[in-house]
């Protein structure tokens, strides 16, 4: 196998097309191994040797661009999975393929590398198995966190297992079900009290997904995950100083074989501790959604199926209008309202987040702008700013009302391919 020194990729890096083959959280900028500075080698795609044995293995690589003729780099911490991505790759017809196996001296030495902005709030399992056992983790500085294992009305979602000493949370508790907006502050400051979280706890959010069925009546309660992020996000807008979300739920728990219970538990009350809302701005209502619909330097960003975009159906049996937002820009989630793909991995751990920047610079979405997120009541709005927000977007924001309000109020609305 072809072989490379750290001399000679920092001299050609813009020759290559870098793969990088640890873990996402890795990838990210956690620090899973000795290497001197957390992240990756500057440009590098993110491939997981744990993605190496799924099926659609040659389809994710297709996806990320990743193409026959490119002069490929791979690297990662084990020189023994290195080489087995590489022969993966050479029997799949890629016939230029490379390894490195320096990428600790890459690290030590002042060689371009980046990371995910906000990354410590995006955890791994091992990170968790760690605060969990030992009170302690890197990036770690409390003496108080609360596990929440989130759902919609759907408490055996809980109870047939969790992560030990996670508490349960229902999405309804933080938003109300006639507006699906989050509730007044009076009730956040309750809900969140009760489950033992002031605005100085460390707070790790997780939720297992299961594929949703339209046709049940509350299709949502499949998807424990999405709701996960909606509950970050409103834990944020109310001032949770620390706010963490489990990367891939329950899923990467299970992944790492770590042990799940259903041993309930329940913390003691505590006093919340400031007043609520901490961070008003990350929350859009209406009049603003307008004014952003009127501004050059501002976006509101759909973040629905195509199905939604054009008006062929709502998108959730409590909506019956079907349409769009004039001027919204598409966002584009996935298949439908309860699943996020083209913000996800096939394990639900969440996008490398350079494709999610470069799909959205496309459209017109970057960080020097107002970017507001809606969906149809706020769940993959919440999901989409969340990626925004750990990227170290500062403007971005949700609109919380979404196409439910706006077609409520009978506002102008569009069906149909747009035009442009």
């Amino acid at each position: 196998m072809r072989k490379i020194t750290t001399k000679q990729l920092a001299e050609d890096l813009d020759y290559y097309k870098v793969i990088d083959i640890r873990s996402i959280d890795a990838y990210n900028g956690w620090k899973e191994g000795a290497e001197a500075r957390g992240g990756h080698i500057k440009g590098a795609k993110s491939l997981p040797y744990k993605w190496l044995h799924y099926i659609d293995w040659i389809e994710i690589v297709r996806v990320k661009g990743i193409l026959p003729e490119d002069s490929l780099v791979i690297y990662g911490y084990d020189s023994q999975r290195v080489e087995e991505v590489a022969k993966q790759f050479e029997r799949a017809g890629y016939s230029d393929v490379t390894v490195f196996n320096d990428f600790y001296e890459w690290a030590e030495k002042d060689l371009p590398m980046e990371h995910l902005e906000r990354y410590k709030h995006l955890v791994s399992a091992d990170w968790l198995n760690q605060l969990i056992t030992t009170n302690n983790a890197p990036k770690y500085n409390n003496n108080k966190f609360v596990i929440c294992h989130s759902h919609y009305r759907n408490p055996s979602d809980y109870d047939e297992g969790h992560i030990p000493g996670a508490i349960p949370i229902d999405t309804n508790s933080l938003e109300s079900p006639e507006t699906w907006n989050r509730r007044s502050p009076e009730e956040l400051k309750n809900a969140l009290e009760e489950a033992g979280i002031a605005h100085d706890t460390t707070v790790i959010l997780y939720g297992k997904f299961s594929s949703p069925n339209n046709d049940d009546p509350f299709p949502g309660s499949s998807a424990g995950h999405l709701g996960a992020m909606r509950c970050a996000f409103i834990m944020l807008y109310a001032g949770v100083k620390d706010v963490r979300i489990l990367n891939g739920g329950l899923q990467s728990w299970l992944d790492s074989d770590y042990e799940i219970t259903t041993v309930p538990s329940k913390n003691e009350k505590v006093s919340f501790g400031v007043d609520i809302p901490q961070k008003p701005e990350i929350a859009v209502d209406l009049e603003e959604a307008k004014d952003i619909l009127s501004s050059p330097d501002k976006n509101l960003v759909s973040v629905r199926s195509w199905k939604e975009h054009i008006g062929e159906v709502s998108g959730y049996n409590y909506i019956e209008k079907k349409g769009r937002i004039p001027g919204a820009l598409f966002g584009d989630c996935g298949t439908d309202a309860y699943h996020m793909e083209n913000y996800r991995n096939l394990d639900h751990t969440m996008r490398e987040y350079q494709e999610v920047a470069a799909k959205w610079k496309k459209i017109g979405v970057t960080p020097d702008k107002r970017n507001a997120f809606y969906c149809g009541t706020g769940w993959r709005g919440s999901e989409a700013f969340l990626n925004a927000w750990l990227m170290g977007w500062n403007k971005a924001a949700v609109y919380d009302g979404g196409w439910f309000e706006w077609s409520n109020n009978n506002l102008p609305f569009e069906t149909g391919v747009p035009e442009k």
